[in-house]
């Protein structure tokens, strides 16, 4: 695990980010590819998550992921999903089991992981800009109150995602989406529009209450130890871990 595989801990719950090292997937998914549908050998992308998740001391069968769609729908979870013929199409997983593993898959968008180690509840979501606009971040924060959670207790960690110094889009994008979210409105560092998704996650959980918060210092399109679509388009995918003691 490299320096920027970052893991931090809070009263029991872990937040765990990786980076693109430490994994045996060939260019131009070199090297710690954990995404399952960009094109990688499968086998390689098994025996990264299986390095990803021993390497956190966490049982890979274990681990639960997500099929991201953008939106915003939760799933709550007490295990993997076993034999399903497909995983269901959701963007945030939330459980009370202490010890399961949750995973979020990410090249440029937010990866949240929230966690009240108090009520004994951790979430993963996956925001990127429609899922901001959407409301993964509420639904996912709610999911979390109706099992008990205490927004005042919530500690949240986002890691590496494209920054808004970084993510120009058209500016009626732009309009759009801080319309929903202001805090997301931003410029690039060479003048045109953008959007900062973290900014508005970070937006989003303030005003529901959630004031433990962090946000990882690295831009993926800026970093080459990070994947980021947006600067190559066919790369790999990077992955948040959370779970409770």
């Amino acid at each position: 695990m490299s320096s920027k595989n970052s893991v931090s801990s809070g009263g029991g719950a872990h937040f765990s980010f990786t980076d693109r090292w430490g994994g045996v997937s060939a260019a131009p998914y070199a090297e710690l590819n954990l995404g399952g549908a960009v094109g990688d050998d499968p086998a390689a992308v098994l025996a990264n998550r299986e390095r990803a998740a021993r390497g956190r001391g966490l049982d890979p069968a274990q681990v639960v992921w997500m099929n991201q769609v953008h939106g915003r729908d939760v799933a709550v979870v007490d295990g993997p999903w076993g034999d399903v013929p497909e995983v269901p199409a959701v963007d945030a997983v939330v459980t009370t089991r202490r010890g399961l593993p949750l995973a979020v898959l990410t090249a440029d968008c937010t990866p949240v992981l929230l966690a009240d180690p108090v009520a004994g509840v951790v979430a993963a979501a996956h925001a990127g800009r429609p899922g901001l606009v959407a409301g993964i971040v509420p639904a996912v924060v709610g999911a979390m109150v109706r099992l008990g959670a205490d927004t005042s207790r919530i500690i949240a960690r986002t890691g590496p995602a494209v920054c808004g110094r970084c993510y120009e889009v058209p500016a009626a994008m732009r309009d759009e989406v801080a319309a929903s979210v202001p805090a997301s409105w931003s410029e690039t560092s060479w003048g045109t529009p953008a959007v900062d998704v973290t900014a508005g996650v970070h937006a989003q959980l303030d005003a529901l209450g959630v004031t433990d918060r962090h946000k990882s210092p690295f831009c993926t399109l800026e970093s080459g130890d990070h994947f980021s679509y947006r600067r190559d388009r066919t790369t790999g995918r990077l992955a948040g871990y959370v779970w409770l003691d």
